[in-house]
């Protein structure tokens, strides 16, 4: 990276099929070339992928890739959640998203909700400090708070019990942002939070996306997407440009680094990295030299 300060980081998803898996494991390689500070493998509600996740973990750590699990409650055990995190403390893995436990589709009203601070709380207490533990942020409010002042509250309330840093939703709204960390510092928060950045790739999927998570599209933003149709080609390019736009604004205004909602594709994340001179001298001097 250009900026040793600045965190780069990529998440993806665990793939549901061999042929998913396969591209996945070379979208890894792809985006390796920009040196990221770690990748994340997100977990299923109610722990619904959580082999697939741990697979695929183990399998990144193996090949010597800074890899981070997604974790929540869910509907696990105490046991069968410390029986996880055992399995990855052996295996080597030193960070984790630590996150609330949602329950998976068709479970009904019999589990109790688990908050992500008691899991951080539960990690630090049979842990230590082995593990750094990253947690959620919501610049534009949790789509389930009551207030702005209680998601606030509540985000100290990880920090409190040991979270070293956040990693927010994405927003296209860099002023989201901005106040969303005034009012943080306001209420005590020193920890580190890195935007959270979704590249615009499908206009249908985005909306769904974001309308099932609270996270705003504009209307303005909307209505410009709304406009291309079915060409995909200009609303991938106006995509790019507007979220390298965003990412700008956010790293000469303090933003300590970004996280990447990659949706295990290459060509999005890598070409905003790229406008963005994010790429280690090595690859830049290759370029070159070819």
């Amino acid at each position: 990276m250009t900026d040793q300060q600045l965190r780069l980081s990529f998440e993806f998803f665990p793939a549901k099929t061999p042929e998913g898996r396969e591209k996945l494991l070379k979208v890894r390689t792809q985006l390796s070339e920009f040196e990221p500070d770690f990748f994340s493998v997100t977990y299923g509600a109610g722990g619904s992928t959580r082999d697939n996740t741990k697979g695929l973990v183990k399998h990144f750590h193996s090949l010597g890739v800074p890899v981070a699990p997604h974790l929540s409650f869910g509907g696990d055990t105490e046991e069968s959640i410390k029986a996880l995190i055992d399995e990855y403390r052996d295996a080597g893995i030193e960070r984790m998203v630590a996150l609330r436990g949602d329950m998976p589709s068709g479970v009904g009203g019999s589990f109790e909700m688990v908050y992500a601070n008691e899991l951080v709380a539960f990690i630090r207490k049979h842990y230590g400090d082995h593990f750094h533990l990253e947690v959620a942020a919501y610049p534009e409010i949790h789509p389930q708070a009551k207030s702005y002042g209680e998601d606030i509250r509540y985000l100290k309330g990880k920090f409190d019990a040991g979270a070293n840093s956040g990693i927010t939703q994405y927003f296209y709204n860099p002023d989201a942002y901005f106040y969303f960390m005034d009012q943080c510092h306001r209420a005590g928060i020193q920890q580190p939070i890195y935007p959270g950045i979704m590249p615009i790739i499908n206009y249908r999927n985005l909306t769904r996306f974001s309308d099932a998570c609270g996270a705003e599209i504009p209307r303005w933003l909307r209505k410009r997407l709304e406009s291309y149709g079915e060409d995909a080609e200009s609303l991938k390019a106006f995509g790019e440009e507007l979220v390298t736009e965003l990412c700008e604004v956010l790293l000469e205004n303090g933003a300590p680094g970004l996280h990447f909602y990659t949706m295990n594709q290459y060509e999005p994340t890598a070409s905003i990295v790229r406008n963005l001179g994010l790429v280690p001298a090595e690859v830049t001097d290759s370029a070159v030299s070819e």
